[in-house]
Protein backbone atom coordinates (compact mmCIF):
# COMPACT_ATOMS: atom_id res chain seq x y z
CA UNK A 1 0.00 0.00 0.00
CA UNK A 2 3.13 2.54 1.05
CA UNK A 3 4.48 1.67 -2.57
CA UNK A 4 1.49 2.51 -4.36
CA UNK A 5 0.97 5.77 -2.68
CA UNK A 6 4.62 6.81 -2.96
CA UNK A 7 4.41 5.88 -6.85
CA UNK A 8 1.48 8.07 -7.38
CA UNK A 9 2.92 10.86 -5.48
CA UNK A 10 5.93 10.31 -7.47
CA UNK A 11 3.41 10.45 -10.80
CA UNK A 12 1.45 13.35 -9.50
CA UNK A 13 4.59 15.43 -9.17
CA UNK A 14 6.11 14.82 -12.56
CA UNK A 15 2.68 15.02 -14.43
CA UNK A 16 2.63 18.74 -12.29
CA UNK A 17 6.34 19.20 -13.23
CA UNK A 18 5.34 18.43 -17.14
CA UNK A 19 2.35 20.22 -16.94
CA UNK A 20 3.89 23.80 -15.45
CA UNK A 21 6.99 22.95 -18.24
CA UNK A 22 4.45 22.75 -21.16
CA UNK A 23 2.78 26.20 -19.99
CA UNK A 24 6.19 27.89 -19.70
CA UNK A 25 7.04 26.83 -23.14
CA UNK A 26 3.77 27.76 -24.07
CA UNK A 27 3.71 31.13 -22.69
CA UNK A 28 1.83 34.28 -24.50
CA UNK A 29 5.74 36.06 -25.56
CA UNK A 30 3.70 38.76 -27.07
CA UNK A 31 5.13 37.79 -30.45
CA UNK A 32 3.25 36.44 -34.09
CA UNK A 33 4.06 35.41 -37.13
CA UNK A 34 1.77 35.71 -39.94
CA UNK A 35 2.17 35.45 -43.50
CA UNK A 36 0.21 37.27 -47.09
CA UNK A 37 0.36 35.76 -50.33
CA UNK A 38 -0.52 38.49 -52.68
CA UNK A 39 -1.46 38.57 -56.30
CA UNK A 40 -3.07 41.26 -58.50
CA UNK A 41 -3.96 41.33 -62.10
CA UNK A 42 -5.40 38.48 -63.06
CA UNK A 43 -7.22 37.64 -66.08
CA UNK A 44 -6.23 34.34 -67.04
CA UNK A 45 -6.37 31.13 -65.06
CA UNK A 46 -4.92 29.15 -67.07
CA UNK A 47 -1.04 29.15 -67.17
CA UNK A 48 0.50 31.32 -70.42
CA UNK A 49 2.91 31.77 -72.24
CA UNK A 50 3.01 28.16 -73.59
CA UNK A 51 2.48 26.86 -70.11
CA UNK A 52 5.71 28.33 -68.42
CA UNK A 53 4.04 31.24 -66.29
CA UNK A 54 1.16 31.03 -63.94
CA UNK A 55 -1.74 29.32 -63.49
CA UNK A 56 -4.65 29.74 -60.78
CA UNK A 57 -3.94 25.87 -59.96
CA UNK A 58 -0.14 26.74 -59.10
CA UNK A 59 -0.67 29.26 -57.19
CA UNK A 60 -3.08 27.27 -54.80
CA UNK A 61 -0.14 24.76 -54.32
CA UNK A 62 1.40 27.46 -53.35
CA UNK A 63 -0.73 28.82 -50.89
CA UNK A 64 -1.55 25.26 -49.34
CA UNK A 65 2.26 25.43 -48.86
CA UNK A 66 2.38 28.56 -46.89
CA UNK A 67 -0.54 26.89 -44.88
CA UNK A 68 1.36 24.39 -43.29
CA UNK A 69 3.98 26.46 -42.97
CA UNK A 70 1.93 28.97 -41.12
CA UNK A 71 -1.87 28.34 -40.61
CA UNK A 72 -1.88 31.89 -40.06
CA UNK A 73 -1.91 33.02 -44.24
CA UNK A 74 -3.80 35.06 -45.87
CA UNK A 75 -4.99 35.18 -49.57
CA UNK A 76 -5.16 38.13 -51.60
CA UNK A 77 -6.01 39.60 -54.63
CA UNK A 78 -5.54 43.40 -55.11
CA UNK A 79 -7.89 43.83 -58.21
CA UNK A 80 -8.44 43.73 -61.71
CA UNK A 81 -9.84 39.35 -61.99
CA UNK A 82 -13.18 39.76 -63.38
CA UNK A 83 -12.48 41.42 -66.57
CA UNK A 84 -10.95 41.33 -69.75
CA UNK A 85 -10.39 37.62 -70.93
CA UNK A 86 -11.65 36.37 -73.68
CA UNK A 87 -13.36 33.66 -71.48
CA UNK A 88 -15.24 36.03 -69.97
CA UNK A 89 -16.52 36.93 -73.58
CA UNK A 90 -18.02 33.52 -73.54
CA UNK A 91 -21.90 32.80 -73.71
CA UNK A 92 -22.65 30.06 -71.25
CA UNK A 93 -26.67 29.00 -70.75
CA UNK A 94 -27.37 32.14 -73.20
CA UNK A 95 -25.29 34.75 -70.46
CA UNK A 96 -21.46 35.86 -70.88
CA UNK A 97 -19.41 34.78 -68.39
CA UNK A 98 -17.84 37.83 -67.41
CA UNK A 99 -15.76 36.72 -64.70
CA UNK A 100 -17.87 33.67 -63.03
CA UNK A 101 -14.96 31.42 -64.42
CA UNK A 102 -12.55 33.38 -61.78
CA UNK A 103 -14.98 33.92 -59.08
CA UNK A 104 -15.08 29.89 -59.61
CA UNK A 105 -11.25 29.49 -59.42
CA UNK A 106 -10.78 32.07 -55.91
CA UNK A 107 -13.22 30.63 -54.39
CA UNK A 108 -11.54 26.92 -54.49
CA UNK A 109 -8.63 28.87 -53.77
CA UNK A 110 -10.26 29.55 -50.65
CA UNK A 111 -8.80 33.56 -50.79
CA UNK A 112 -9.49 35.62 -47.45
CA UNK A 113 -9.69 39.06 -49.39
CA UNK A 114 -9.85 40.81 -52.65
CA UNK A 115 -10.05 44.74 -53.75
CA UNK A 116 -12.09 46.19 -56.27
CA UNK A 117 -9.80 47.09 -59.15
CA UNK A 118 -10.99 49.10 -62.03
CA UNK A 119 -11.47 46.53 -64.34
CA UNK A 120 -14.35 44.80 -62.27
CA UNK A 121 -16.71 47.82 -63.28
CA UNK A 122 -16.15 46.92 -67.10
CA UNK A 123 -19.04 44.49 -66.28
CA UNK A 124 -22.15 45.76 -66.15
CA UNK A 125 -24.15 46.13 -62.56
CA UNK A 126 -26.31 42.98 -63.12
CA UNK A 127 -22.99 40.87 -64.27
CA UNK A 128 -21.10 42.11 -61.03
CA UNK A 129 -23.67 41.93 -58.62
CA UNK A 130 -23.92 38.12 -59.86
CA UNK A 131 -20.15 37.85 -58.92
CA UNK A 132 -20.01 39.55 -55.92
CA UNK A 133 -23.30 36.89 -54.84
CA UNK A 134 -21.33 34.08 -56.29
CA UNK A 135 -17.88 34.80 -53.83
CA UNK A 136 -17.16 33.34 -50.84
CA UNK A 137 -14.14 35.64 -49.62
CA UNK A 138 -14.49 39.06 -48.29
CA UNK A 139 -14.51 42.38 -50.38
CA UNK A 140 -13.26 45.95 -49.26
CA UNK A 141 -12.97 49.36 -50.52
CA UNK A 142 -13.47 52.42 -48.96
CA UNK A 143 -13.59 55.14 -52.07
CA UNK A 144 -16.21 53.20 -54.42
CA UNK A 145 -19.80 53.18 -53.65
CA UNK A 146 -22.93 51.57 -55.47
CA UNK A 147 -25.07 54.57 -57.12
CA UNK A 148 -29.01 54.13 -56.85
CA UNK A 149 -32.18 56.21 -57.01
CA UNK A 150 -32.01 56.84 -53.21
CA UNK A 151 -28.40 58.25 -53.12
CA UNK A 152 -24.78 56.10 -52.99
CA UNK A 153 -24.41 52.83 -50.84
CA UNK A 154 -22.06 50.45 -50.35
CA UNK A 155 -21.59 47.28 -52.87
CA UNK A 156 -23.03 44.12 -51.80
CA UNK A 157 -24.12 40.77 -51.42
CA UNK A 158 -26.88 39.03 -51.39
CA UNK A 159 -27.29 35.14 -50.61
CA UNK A 160 -30.84 33.70 -50.24
CA UNK A 161 -31.94 37.26 -50.10
CA UNK A 162 -29.92 38.29 -47.01
CA UNK A 163 -27.93 41.54 -47.94
CA UNK A 164 -24.30 42.04 -46.51
CA UNK A 165 -22.46 44.95 -47.17
CA UNK A 166 -18.85 45.14 -48.76
CA UNK A 167 -16.97 47.05 -45.91
CA UNK A 168 -14.68 50.12 -46.08
CA UNK A 169 -12.24 48.21 -43.82
CA UNK A 170 -11.35 44.63 -43.02
CA UNK A 171 -10.16 43.28 -39.37
CA UNK A 172 -8.73 39.94 -39.08
CA UNK A 173 -7.51 38.05 -36.01
CA UNK A 174 -4.99 35.79 -35.60
CA UNK A 175 -3.48 33.74 -32.57
CA UNK A 176 -0.74 31.71 -32.67
CA UNK A 177 0.49 28.44 -30.84
CA UNK A 178 1.88 30.15 -27.75
CA UNK A 179 -1.62 32.12 -27.35
CA UNK A 180 -0.38 35.33 -28.46
CA UNK A 181 -3.25 37.49 -30.03
CA UNK A 182 -3.61 39.99 -32.51
CA UNK A 183 -5.78 42.44 -34.87
CA UNK A 184 -5.07 43.51 -38.32
CA UNK A 185 -6.95 46.28 -39.82
CA UNK A 186 -6.56 46.86 -43.95
CA UNK A 187 -7.87 49.95 -45.39
CA UNK A 188 -8.16 49.69 -49.39
CA UNK A 189 -9.01 52.31 -52.63
CA UNK A 190 -9.56 51.81 -56.06
CA UNK A 191 -8.16 54.40 -59.04
CA UNK A 192 -11.08 56.59 -60.47
CA UNK A 193 -10.32 55.51 -63.86
CA UNK A 194 -13.32 54.03 -65.41
CA UNK A 195 -16.48 55.70 -64.66
CA UNK A 196 -19.68 54.19 -64.58
CA UNK A 197 -23.29 55.13 -64.06
CA UNK A 198 -23.82 52.72 -61.14
CA UNK A 199 -20.62 53.29 -59.69
CA UNK A 200 -19.78 56.29 -57.45
CA UNK A 201 -15.60 57.25 -56.42
CA UNK A 202 -14.58 59.35 -53.47
CA UNK A 203 -11.53 60.95 -53.57
CA UNK A 204 -8.75 57.96 -52.85
CA UNK A 205 -6.55 59.98 -50.30
CA UNK A 206 -9.16 61.16 -48.15
CA UNK A 207 -10.66 57.77 -47.02
CA UNK A 208 -7.39 56.18 -47.36
CA UNK A 209 -6.67 58.54 -44.24
CA UNK A 210 -10.08 58.13 -42.86
CA UNK A 211 -9.89 54.57 -42.94
CA UNK A 212 -6.89 54.96 -41.42
CA UNK A 213 -8.35 56.85 -38.92
CA UNK A 214 -11.18 54.42 -38.20
CA UNK A 215 -9.35 51.42 -37.43
CA UNK A 216 -6.45 52.33 -35.76
CA UNK A 217 -7.31 52.27 -32.10
CA UNK A 218 -9.28 48.68 -33.19
CA UNK A 219 -6.24 46.94 -34.37
CA UNK A 220 -2.55 46.34 -33.54
CA UNK A 221 -1.49 47.31 -36.96
CA UNK A 222 -3.01 48.13 -40.16
CA UNK A 223 -2.06 47.40 -43.84
CA UNK A 224 -2.69 49.23 -47.01
CA UNK A 225 -4.71 47.15 -49.89
CA UNK A 226 -4.67 49.07 -52.89
CA UNK A 227 -5.90 48.97 -56.88
CA UNK A 228 -4.12 52.36 -57.71
CA UNK A 229 -0.89 53.93 -60.01
CA UNK A 230 1.91 53.85 -58.00
CA UNK A 231 2.26 57.14 -58.02
CA UNK A 232 -0.32 57.12 -55.95
CA UNK A 233 0.11 54.59 -53.42
CA UNK A 234 3.53 56.53 -52.93
CA UNK A 235 1.17 59.51 -51.69
CA UNK A 236 -0.76 57.22 -49.58
CA UNK A 237 2.40 56.36 -47.86
CA UNK A 238 3.54 59.68 -47.34
CA UNK A 239 -0.01 60.70 -45.81
CA UNK A 240 0.02 57.27 -43.62
CA UNK A 241 3.64 56.49 -42.85
CA UNK A 242 2.41 54.41 -40.07
CA UNK A 243 1.54 51.56 -42.51
CA UNK A 244 4.16 48.87 -42.46
CA UNK A 245 3.51 47.55 -45.86
CA UNK A 246 1.00 48.31 -49.08
CA UNK A 247 -0.20 44.99 -51.20
CA UNK A 248 -1.05 46.80 -54.61
CA UNK A 249 -1.85 46.29 -57.97
CA UNK A 250 -2.95 47.91 -61.56
CA UNK A 251 0.28 47.98 -62.37
CA UNK A 252 1.50 45.03 -64.75
CA UNK A 253 4.85 44.45 -63.70
CA UNK A 254 6.39 43.53 -60.55
CA UNK A 255 8.00 45.93 -57.93
CA UNK A 256 8.78 46.87 -54.76
CA UNK A 257 9.51 50.34 -53.64
CA UNK A 258 9.87 51.68 -49.80
CA UNK A 259 8.85 55.59 -49.03
CA UNK A 260 10.36 55.87 -45.68
CA UNK A 261 9.43 53.10 -43.90
CA UNK A 262 6.20 51.87 -45.70
CA UNK A 263 6.80 49.06 -48.31
CA UNK A 264 4.56 49.31 -51.60
CA UNK A 265 4.53 45.46 -53.41
CA UNK A 266 3.11 44.81 -56.70
CA UNK A 267 3.82 41.40 -58.38
CA UNK A 268 3.46 40.78 -62.12
CA UNK A 269 0.12 40.52 -63.91
CA UNK A 270 -1.76 37.11 -64.36
CA UNK A 271 0.21 35.50 -61.91
CA UNK A 272 3.82 34.80 -63.45
CA UNK A 273 4.81 36.01 -60.16
CA UNK A 274 3.34 36.60 -56.59
CA UNK A 275 4.43 38.12 -53.20
CA UNK A 276 5.00 36.50 -50.49
CA UNK A 277 5.43 38.71 -46.89
CA UNK A 278 5.86 36.50 -43.88
CA UNK A 279 5.69 39.15 -41.19
CA UNK A 280 6.26 39.39 -37.26
CA UNK A 281 5.09 41.34 -34.53
CA UNK A 282 5.55 42.44 -31.55
CA UNK A 283 2.67 43.22 -29.46
CA UNK A 284 5.45 45.03 -26.43
CA UNK A 285 7.09 47.31 -28.79
CA UNK A 286 4.49 47.76 -31.49
CA UNK A 287 7.24 46.91 -34.15
CA UNK A 288 6.23 45.22 -37.47
CA UNK A 289 9.30 43.36 -39.89
CA UNK A 290 7.88 42.61 -43.46
CA UNK A 291 10.12 40.02 -45.01
CA UNK A 292 8.94 40.12 -48.40
CA UNK A 293 10.04 37.36 -51.54
CA UNK A 294 9.06 37.58 -54.69
CA UNK A 295 8.01 34.50 -56.22
CA UNK A 296 7.81 32.83 -59.82
CA UNK A 297 4.72 30.94 -60.66
CA UNK A 298 6.10 28.19 -63.27
CA UNK A 299 6.10 24.78 -64.71
CA UNK A 300 8.52 23.56 -62.13
CA UNK A 301 4.99 24.33 -59.50
CA UNK A 302 2.66 21.13 -59.49
CA UNK A 303 -0.93 22.45 -59.82
CA UNK A 304 -3.64 21.64 -56.93
CA UNK A 305 -5.58 18.55 -58.34
CA UNK A 306 -9.03 20.26 -57.66
CA UNK A 307 -8.33 23.60 -59.21
CA UNK A 308 -6.67 22.39 -62.24
CA UNK A 309 -9.68 19.83 -62.77
CA UNK A 310 -12.03 23.20 -62.53
CA UNK A 311 -9.27 25.67 -64.67
CA UNK A 312 -9.60 22.51 -66.88
CA UNK A 313 -13.77 22.54 -67.01
CA UNK A 314 -13.82 26.18 -67.91
CA UNK A 315 -10.99 25.66 -71.08
CA UNK A 316 -12.88 23.01 -72.21
CA UNK A 317 -16.01 24.97 -72.27
CA UNK A 318 -14.03 28.08 -74.17
CA UNK A 319 -12.61 25.49 -76.73
CA UNK A 320 -16.33 24.35 -77.68
CA UNK A 321 -17.73 27.63 -77.37
CA UNK A 322 -15.10 29.89 -79.20
CA UNK A 323 -16.91 29.05 -82.19
CA UNK A 324 -20.07 30.89 -81.54
CA UNK A 325 -17.88 33.79 -81.59
CA UNK A 326 -15.26 33.13 -84.74
CA UNK A 327 -16.13 30.98 -87.19
CA UNK A 328 -13.57 28.30 -88.09
CA UNK A 329 -11.52 28.88 -84.91
CA UNK A 330 -8.53 26.85 -85.22
CA UNK A 331 -7.63 28.14 -89.09
CA UNK A 332 -4.33 28.76 -89.68
CA UNK A 333 -4.26 32.28 -91.05
CA UNK A 334 -0.85 33.62 -90.22
CA UNK A 335 2.65 31.54 -89.66
CA UNK A 336 5.77 33.16 -87.73
CA UNK A 337 9.05 31.74 -86.86
CA UNK A 338 9.67 35.60 -85.10
CA UNK A 339 7.72 36.00 -82.25
CA UNK A 340 5.07 38.32 -82.10
CA UNK A 341 5.63 40.41 -78.25
CA UNK A 342 2.85 41.21 -76.96
CA UNK A 343 4.09 40.61 -73.68
CA UNK A 344 3.22 43.61 -70.90
CA UNK A 345 5.77 45.43 -69.84
CA UNK A 346 7.38 45.27 -73.44
CA UNK A 347 3.82 46.15 -74.97
CA UNK A 348 3.27 48.96 -72.55
CA UNK A 349 6.66 50.40 -73.26
CA UNK A 350 7.78 49.89 -76.71
CA UNK A 351 6.86 49.58 -80.27
CA UNK A 352 6.78 46.10 -80.67
CA UNK A 353 6.22 43.77 -83.16
CA UNK A 354 2.71 42.77 -82.43
CA UNK A 355 1.93 46.20 -81.98
CA UNK A 356 2.49 47.39 -85.55
CA UNK A 357 0.74 44.33 -86.58
CA UNK A 358 -2.21 45.53 -85.36
CA UNK A 359 -2.03 49.07 -86.61
CA UNK A 360 -1.52 47.94 -89.52
CA UNK A 361 -4.71 46.59 -89.60
CA UNK A 362 -5.93 49.19 -88.66
CA UNK A 363 -4.87 51.07 -91.41
CA UNK A 364 -5.45 48.19 -93.97
CA UNK A 365 -9.05 48.18 -93.32
CA UNK A 366 -9.52 51.39 -94.43
CA UNK A 367 -7.43 50.79 -97.73
CA UNK A 368 -4.38 52.47 -96.33
CA UNK A 369 -6.34 55.82 -96.90
CA UNK A 370 -5.75 57.15 -93.57
CA UNK A 371 -1.81 58.95 -92.68
CA UNK A 372 -1.76 56.78 -89.55
CA UNK A 373 -3.14 54.45 -86.84
CA UNK A 374 -3.20 54.52 -83.16
CA UNK A 375 -3.97 51.80 -80.76
CA UNK A 376 -3.37 52.14 -76.76
CA UNK A 377 -0.88 49.17 -75.42
CA UNK A 378 -3.56 48.44 -72.47
CA UNK A 379 -6.05 47.23 -75.12
CA UNK A 380 -3.42 44.11 -75.91
CA UNK A 381 -4.32 41.95 -73.10
CA UNK A 382 -2.48 38.52 -74.21
CA UNK A 383 0.51 38.60 -71.93
CA UNK A 384 2.42 36.47 -73.90
CA UNK A 385 3.91 35.62 -77.25
CA UNK A 386 2.79 34.48 -80.43
CA UNK A 387 4.89 32.25 -82.71
CA UNK A 388 4.46 29.48 -84.99
CA UNK A 389 0.68 29.10 -86.76
CA UNK A 390 -1.55 32.04 -85.86
CA UNK A 391 -5.10 31.25 -85.49
CA UNK A 392 -8.26 34.02 -84.87
CA UNK A 393 -8.78 32.15 -81.73
CA UNK A 394 -4.67 34.04 -81.51
CA UNK A 395 -5.63 37.36 -81.72
CA UNK A 396 -8.96 37.32 -79.95
CA UNK A 397 -7.29 36.71 -76.71
CA UNK A 398 -5.09 39.37 -78.16
CA UNK A 399 -7.59 41.56 -78.01
CA UNK A 400 -10.60 40.62 -75.76
CA UNK A 401 -12.51 43.97 -75.51
CA UNK A 402 -12.87 44.64 -79.31
CA UNK A 403 -14.62 47.75 -80.50
CA UNK A 404 -14.74 49.68 -83.54
CA UNK A 405 -11.37 50.97 -85.11
CA UNK A 406 -12.75 54.85 -85.95
CA UNK A 407 -11.54 56.88 -88.71
CA UNK A 408 -10.95 60.66 -87.35
CA UNK A 409 -9.53 63.81 -89.13
CA UNK A 410 -7.77 65.44 -86.83
CA UNK A 411 -5.55 68.67 -86.55
CA UNK A 412 -2.00 68.37 -86.46
CA UNK A 413 -2.02 70.50 -83.20
CA UNK A 414 -4.03 67.85 -80.98
CA UNK A 415 -2.23 64.95 -83.13
CA UNK A 416 1.30 66.06 -81.50
CA UNK A 417 0.38 66.07 -78.33
CA UNK A 418 -1.44 63.20 -78.24
CA UNK A 419 1.62 61.55 -79.69
CA UNK A 420 3.82 63.20 -77.33
CA UNK A 421 1.12 61.90 -74.53
CA UNK A 422 1.43 58.33 -75.47
CA UNK A 423 5.59 58.52 -75.01
CA UNK A 424 5.62 60.05 -72.40
CA UNK A 425 3.40 57.63 -71.00
CA UNK A 426 5.81 54.55 -71.42
CA UNK A 427 5.05 52.06 -68.72
CA UNK A 428 1.60 52.25 -68.78
CA UNK A 429 -1.93 51.29 -70.97
CA UNK A 430 -1.66 54.62 -72.26
CA UNK A 431 1.68 54.26 -74.14
CA UNK A 432 0.85 53.72 -78.36
CA UNK A 433 1.47 51.69 -80.84
CA UNK A 434 1.71 53.68 -84.00
CA UNK A 435 1.74 52.59 -88.03
CA UNK A 436 2.78 55.54 -90.48
CA UNK A 437 4.50 57.48 -87.70
CA UNK A 438 8.12 57.79 -86.52
CA UNK A 439 9.78 59.88 -83.72
CA UNK A 440 12.93 61.23 -84.91
CA UNK A 441 15.00 62.91 -81.86
CA UNK A 442 12.16 65.24 -80.78
CA UNK A 443 9.87 65.39 -83.67
CA UNK A 444 7.25 63.51 -85.36
CA UNK A 445 6.93 61.96 -88.82
CA UNK A 446 3.83 60.94 -90.58
CA UNK A 447 4.56 59.23 -93.95
CA UNK A 448 8.25 59.95 -93.63
CA UNK A 449 7.45 64.13 -93.72
CA UNK A 450 7.70 66.20 -90.29
CA UNK A 451 4.11 66.19 -88.71
CA UNK A 452 2.52 70.30 -89.21
CA UNK A 453 0.53 71.02 -86.62
CA UNK A 454 -1.57 73.50 -88.84
CA UNK A 455 -2.54 70.36 -91.14
CA UNK A 456 -5.91 68.74 -91.37
CA UNK A 457 -4.88 64.69 -90.52
CA UNK A 458 -7.02 61.24 -91.40
CA UNK A 459 -6.33 58.80 -88.39
CA UNK A 460 -7.45 55.18 -87.53
CA UNK A 461 -7.65 55.04 -83.79
CA UNK A 462 -9.51 51.87 -81.56
CA UNK A 463 -12.37 53.50 -80.47
CA UNK A 464 -11.21 53.58 -76.82
CA UNK A 465 -8.71 56.40 -77.29
CA UNK A 466 -11.57 58.48 -77.90
CA UNK A 467 -13.42 57.96 -74.98
CA UNK A 468 -11.03 60.07 -73.26
CA UNK A 469 -9.74 57.63 -70.20
CA UNK A 470 -6.11 57.04 -71.17
CA UNK A 471 -5.68 60.56 -72.89
CA UNK A 472 -8.03 63.09 -71.03
CA UNK A 473 -7.94 65.67 -74.05
CA UNK A 474 -8.62 63.08 -76.80
CA UNK A 475 -12.42 62.60 -77.01
CA UNK A 476 -15.19 63.69 -79.57
CA UNK A 477 -15.69 66.97 -77.63
CA UNK A 478 -12.25 68.42 -78.61
CA UNK A 479 -12.28 70.89 -80.88
CA UNK A 480 -9.75 70.06 -83.33
CA UNK A 481 -11.27 66.44 -83.38
CA UNK A 482 -13.25 67.77 -87.01
CA UNK A 483 -15.30 64.58 -87.74
CA UNK A 484 -15.55 60.68 -86.16
CA UNK A 485 -16.39 58.10 -88.99
CA UNK A 486 -17.98 54.91 -86.69
CA UNK A 487 -18.39 51.95 -89.03
CA UNK A 488 -21.02 50.01 -89.94
CA UNK A 489 -21.77 46.21 -88.92
CA UNK A 490 -20.89 44.54 -91.93
CA UNK A 491 -17.45 46.65 -92.57
CA UNK A 492 -14.38 44.78 -91.10
CA UNK A 493 -13.80 48.00 -89.16
CA UNK A 494 -16.80 47.73 -86.67
CA UNK A 495 -14.53 45.10 -84.72
CA UNK A 496 -10.22 45.43 -84.39
CA UNK A 497 -10.34 41.62 -83.95
CA UNK A 498 -11.83 41.33 -87.35
CA UNK A 499 -9.67 43.65 -88.62
CA UNK A 500 -6.22 42.11 -87.35
CA UNK A 501 -7.88 38.92 -88.81
CA UNK A 502 -8.14 39.37 -92.13
CA UNK A 503 -5.06 42.10 -92.37
CA UNK A 504 -3.14 38.58 -91.22
CA UNK A 505 -4.67 36.52 -93.95
CA UNK A 506 -3.93 39.10 -96.51
CA UNK A 507 0.00 38.69 -95.86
Amino acid sequence: MKITKSLFYFLSISILVSCSSIKETQKDDGKIDFTFLQLNDVYEIAPIQGGEFGGMARVATVHKDLLKENKNTMLFMAGDFLNPSLLGTIKVDGERVRGKQMVEVMNAMHFDLVAFGNHEFDISQKDLQKRLNESAFSWISANVKLKTREGSIPFYKEINGIKKDVHETFIKEFTDKDGTKIKIGFISVCIPSNPKEYVEYSNMFVKARASYAFLKDKVDVVFGFTHVKLANDKRIAKLIPELPLIMGGHEHTNSNNFIGNVQISKADANAKTVYIHRISYDKKTKKTVVASELKEINAIIKEDEKVGQIVTKWQNILNTKIKDVISNPSEIIYKTEIPLDGRDTPIRSTQTNLGQIITSAMSFVYDDKVDAALVNGGSIRIDDQLVGNITPVDVFRVLPYGGAVLRVEIKGRLLKRVLDYGQLAAGTGAYLHRHNVKLKGKNWFISQKPLDIDKTYTVAFSDYLLKGFDIPFLSPTNKEVYSIYTPKEKELAVDIRKAVVAYLKSI
